[in-house]
């Protein structure tokens, strides 16, 4: 039987007297790439902080890399997920490298009284390189773009080794060529093979990466579909979601979505 990295069964989660989720299942595999969907309010960033041992839930169970929550040590757990945010709230002028090694030790700033050793410096080296800013490494965080820092904050989640990568709208604040850059870093990182396995939140069907392999797709706090993409993600499932009309489409391995306009009706005039 297939390892599992994630398992949520049955899963509630309230706030106060709020249901923020309902039911929520979902079963993640090594190499498995997937989209979490909805609009805004739906509980995709509640899921999140479950699948990143951030959250518990009120019911249900939630298994993280074969850890059942409410029954393990989170912080050493935490260390085998990388988390890219890109409101990482870094103000200091750290260097790219330093950046990076902070992924080490789990914390925004390098810690006193603590250096990296050089197999470690080596290895930010060769995750700089990966993401598409070796000649970067040097320059300071305060003077980077924001598509450069989100492709920072990914080998920063990658230093540690992590079996499971979250990336929270990671585009958030991109122009179109930075989304670009940034989405094809994690196209090259999912296809250099490996069991890493990913899930990535985003409201914007062309915010998907193409190796996007799965999908939940979540409104109101419930699952409306989930499964592999193609089948997950559909004209039927996108409209349930939002509560509007929306025609999806793909395209050479992108999606788009476009709001359906009712036709006039000439008739009636």
């Amino acid at each position: 039987m297939t390892e599992t990295i994630l398992a949520l069964r049955d899963v509630t989660f309230r706030r106060g007297t709020t249901q923020i989720l309902d039911g929520i299942d979902l079963t993640v595999r090594p190499g498995e790439h997937w989209a979490l969907l909805g609009p805004n309010g739906a509980g995709k960033s509640t899921v999140l902080g479950l699948c990143g041992a951030l959250t518990h839930p009120t019911t249900g169970t939630v298994e993280v890399l074969g850890h059942r929550l409410g029954r393990v040590e989170l912080q050493r757990l935490r260390r085998s997920i990388g988390h890219v945010d890109p409101r990482h709230p870094l103000r200091s002028p750290l260097a790219v490298a330093d950046v990076v090694i902070t992924g080490l030790t789990g914390t925004v700033e390098q810690p006193l009284r603590w250096s990296p050793t050089p197999e470690q410096r080596r290895r930010a080296a060769e995750l700089i390189n990966l993401v598409g800013l070796s000649d970067r490494s040097e320059a300071r965080w305060t003077t980077l773009s924001q598509g450069e820092r989100g492709r920072v904050l990914i080998a920063r989640a990658l230093m540690a080794g992590p079996r499971l990568l979250l990336l929270d709208e990671p585009t958030t604040g991109l122009d179109v060529a930075a989304r670009e850059q940034l989405l094809e870093t994690i196209d090259d990182l999912a296809r250099s093979g490996g069991d890493l396995a990913s899930v990535l939140v985003t409201h914007h069907l062309e915010e998907l990466p193409e190796t996007t392999s799965h999908a939940l797709v979540i409104s109101q706090g419930r699952v409306v579909s989930a499964g592999p993409i193609t089948e997950a993600v559909t004209t039927a499932t996108i409209s349930a979601a939002f509560g509007h009309p929306i025609k999806v489409d793909r395209v050479d391995g992108r999606w788009t979505a476009r709001a359906v306009r009712a036709r006039p009706n000439r008739d009636a005039a």
